[in-house]
Formats: C-alpha cells, structure tokens, sequence
C-alpha cells in the first residue's frame, strides 16, 4: 500500500522548469555537451595554478617542441619557447570570461530596450527599433578599429565593443514576444488594477519571457566568444602577453607549416566549446518547448 504522501507525490503535477529540467536530462547529447563545457572551464580556472609554468615564461632552450610526455610540456611549446598548455588555459579563461560579461551585458540590454519597445507600442516602439536597424547599418569591425585607435587594447574595451553590437537580436526577439504578451488577461488585470509600466514590465512581462531568454543566451554566448577570437586574431583584441583562444590561434596560423600543434589545440578548444554552447543551446530548447510535452 502506498503512503498518503507518496499518493501526493505521484499526482502533484509538475511546474515547468521541473518539466523541462527532466527532459533536459533525458538529452544525452545536451548533458555531455554541458558536463564537458564544465570541465573545460574548470581547467582553465584551476588548470593554471597546478601547471609548473607561467604563461608568459619563455624557455629559450626549448622553442617549438612538439607535443611529449617525457617533457614538462605536454602540449608542446610556441616559438618564444612559452608553454602552449598553460597558454591555452589561461587563454580559454579570457575568452570565457569576455563571453560571458559581453553576453550578460547584451542580454540585459536586449531585454530592457526589447520589452519597453513592445509594452508601450506607438511611436516610443518605431523610435526604438528604428535606433535599432541604426545600429544594424554600422560594421562592428570599423568601430573596434577606432576604439582601439583611440583608446587602446584593454580587456574591458573588447567587452564593451562586443556588447554594443549582440545586443539587438535579443531585443528585437524580446520585443516580438512583448507584443504577444500585452494583450494577455493579466496584463489588462494589472493595467486596470493601476499598476505602473514598469512594474508590469518587470514583475509581469520579463519573467514570461525567461524561457526564450535562457535559449537566446546559449546562443548568443558562443558568437561572443566567435566575435572576440576573430577580433584577437584581427590584432584588435587582447593584447600581449595577456592571451585568448584568438591569440593563439594568430599565432599558430603563422607557425602552421612547422609547428602545427600551435594552431590544433586552441582551434580544438574552442571548437569544441562552441559544439558544447551549441547542443546545450539545442537542449534548452527542446526542453522549455511546450510543443515537445
């Protein structure tokens, strides 16, 4: 005989972030893609304390050797003689860190232009989004350039140059599902009850849009990351001896014909972190679908 509060358990129905947390679960690809994501970032954040070489030590004796494990450089070493496994670390921990700063900033600008566009419509809703195909027309590279002309390679202006140019996709999908969202009943209940715009947008609007906002993200993290290797290896990113996955990867395309190691293991680092964000991404989205229930 069951007990009363196992009977309660098996018909208590399940909310849907439970729901969707079980179907997640259920998506092998999405769990492996997540608990390999989890282990490359914590061998960057751990990985480099433990290795016995700085990032930024060059060992003259031993400039480009390959990859060994009868050596202390397991991944081999780059041409100044600097150890490529800790570099790829400590660069894998610059990249993730810029992507996940840039997303969150993007993100939390995409909600707040997306969702006040759609709630108050009109006008304030054309101004907004005609700011927003503004900033479509302009190449994100011209303004990098200037940036750094002006103000020089710092980490915190990569950044920022990624950030002002993710942050319209979010706010024209927010936006869409703003509009659909404001002509709900408790929208009106609030409205009528005279509750404030911004209240609404915030207690009501921005919750509902959770579902869509935490895929977008699995998204948008991996383009930043994209983004700030290319603009590394465009020369316009982190500068040296700081290093990032693009860094790294400029460096191994010079050294490609001779030591390809160089180029193999920071390519395959952030190719498979970008798989990773890309199945989790796939997973999320599948699970916070109500058509899949």
């Amino acid at each position: 005989m069951l007990k009363a509060n196992e009977i309660e358990a098996l018909v208590q129905g399940r909310s849907l972030w439970s729901d969707a947390r079980m179907r997640f679960m259920r998506n092998k690809a999405a769990l492996l893609s997540l608990c390999l994501l989890a282990l490359i970032a914590l061998a960057c954040v751990v990985g480099p304390w433990l290795l016995p070489h700085a990032f930024d030590s060059a060992d003259w004796d031993a400039m480009s050797i390959p990859p060994s494990w009868k050596n202390s450089h397991f991944w081999g070493t780059d041409d100044a003689g600097r150890d490529l496994l800790v570099r790829c670390l400590i660069g894998g921990r610059v990249s993730l860190t810029v992507g996940l700063l840039a997303t969150l900033a993007s993100v939390s600008l995409g909600i707040v232009w997306g969702a006040t566009a759609g709630f108050m419509g009109g006008k304030i809703d054309s101004l907004m989004m005609r700011i927003v195909d503004m900033m479509y027309a302009i190449p994100y590279l011209l303004i990098a350039i200037l940036l750094v002309t002006i103000l020089g390679r710092e980490f915190y202006l990569v950044v920022l140059t990624i950030t002002v140019f993710s942050w319209m996709d979010m706010a024209r999908v927010v936006r869409g599902q703003t509009l659909s969202l404001r002509a709900m009943e408790y929208v009106e209940a609030a409205r009528a009850m005279g509750v404030s715009t911004t209240r609404i947008i915030f207690r009501h609007i921005v919750p509902n849009l959770l579902g869509v906002v935490v895929i977008y993200t699995t998204v948008t993290v991996p383009g930043v990351i994209l983004t700030e290797s290319v603009l590394s290896f465009l020369g316009l990113g982190i500068q040296e001896p700081m290093t990032s996955w693009g860094v790294l990867i400029q460096d191994g395309a010079k050294a490609m014909e001779v030591s390809p190691w160089i180029l193999l293991f920071p390519a395959g680092l952030l190719s498979v972190t970008l798989y990773c964000f890309n199945f989790i991404g796939d997973g999320l989205r599948d699970a916070l679908d109500p058509k899949e229930r």
